[in-house]
């Protein structure tokens, strides 16, 4: 339990169902010296343990973060120096929730771990299980569960699955539970209310370079490629030009530490791209072994779009969307689904412009 009111209604529900539960607050950070902003563990295990009591099941506090620095941390900061974008929340799911955190209750007599997550959870062939769509479309997390593995998804449980956040809500009000109109957390999985760059400036030394336009004219100074993202419009100190078109990050170039950017239209260099090189290449349950149409969700909050999966060696793959895609980023989640049913997911390794042309097989 997180301390915030999804967590809480799907232990209420659990314990309303005749479950044997117990409440668990992951603790995977703490504050480090001199690190800016304010983390609120303890007023989110303050949280949790109010509804836990309510709800009137045990609670407890599990130390992750030894697990947490070196599974979820360290990957983050090395891949940001790297000059690519992780995305720590995926990695908390599968390295943490259903990773150390789930061996431990196991070890401790438990048989699943239940999360406030907006995801389905359902049979599939030969014992298996699939993770679905979340009846909330405007709430569905799969997105950030699609590195999850077979035997992770076997011992998951989403209570909240089929449930809209107004119902969660109406839910959290019913149970009486004393968080049931705590604001939804909006900070990142372990940093808190901080912003990404201060938290990165703690451990990735700044190193200013030029910001170009992608005729190579210097337009302004940047602090380091690390605080920047393909595709940011805000923060980087560039004014619009005279028709109030905004500029937008198209490129971070590594060997002359510039930064390149160019005015957002469809246009723009570098800006879309249809096909990518995907690496890390998991598959939730049975997987894509030739060439497949799917739907693929670049980001989280962009629609899955069609798209063909050629599989590679080495657990890569080749992605080619059938339109062009906004700011495909390198170490970015891409996740995989056939209809409502998450397939699995990748992390973005390279981009290109270019498209293929080989033919294919409908295997999804």
């Amino acid at each position: 339990m997180s301390g915030g009111v999804d967590s809480s209604v799907a232990a209420a529900l659990l314990k309303a169902q005749g479950f044997d539960v117990e409440a668990a607050y992951m603790r995977n950070w703490a504050h480090e010296p001199n690190v800016l902003g304010n983390c609120p563990w303890q007023d989110d295990i303050d949280s949790a343990r109010a509804a836990a009591t309510s709800i009137g099941i045990p609670f407890r506090v599990v130390n992750l973060m030894d697990a947490y620095r070196e599974r979820v941390v360290r990957k983050l900061i090395d891949g940001y120096a790297s000059g690519i974008t992780p995305n720590p929340d995926a990695l908390c799911n599968r390295e943490i929730k259903f990773g150390a955190f789930c061996d431990f209750a196991r070890g401790e007599g438990f048989d699943a771990v239940a999360t406030g997550h907006y995801a389905r959870r359902a049979p599939g062939i030969g014992g298996t299980w699939d993770i679905l769509d979340a009846a909330d479309t405007n709430k569905d997390q799969t997105y950030f569960l699609a590195l999850l593995r077979q035997p992770q998804i076997a011992a998951a449980r989403f209570p909240l699955g089929e449930m809209t956040k107004p119902q969660v809500r109406e839910m959290a009000r019913r149970f009486n539970l004393p968080n049931a109109d705590r604001k939804d957390s909006q900070g990142i999985c372990f940093i808190g209310k901080i912003r990404m760059s201060d938290f990165l400036r703690e451990f990735i030394p700044d190193r200013a370079g030029p910001i170009l336009d992608t005729d190579g004219h210097v337009l302004g100074e940047h602090p380091g490629l690390h605080h920047f993202t393909l595709g940011q419009r805000r923060g980087i100190r560039i004014p619009s030009n005279t028709f109030g078109q905004a500029y937008v990050v198209v490129a971070k170039r590594a060997s002359d530490n510039a930064l390149v950017v160019a005015l957002e239209r469809p246009d723009a260099p570098g800006l879309h791209a249809r096909r990518a090189t995907l690496e890390n290449l998991s598959f939730t349950n049975a997987p894509i072994a030739s060439p497949a149409r799917i739907r693929a969700r670049p980001r989280y909050r962009a629609p899955a779009t069609p798209a063909l999966l050629t599989p590679l060696p080495d657990n890569r793959a080749e992605i080619e969307f059938d339109a062009p895609q906004r700011a495909l980023t390198p170490g970015q989640v891409c996740a995989l689904y056939d209809g409502p049913r998450l397939v699995g997911g990748a992390i973005f390794a390279e981009i290109s412009a270019r498209n293929k042309t080989t033919a294919t097989q409908e295997v999804v």
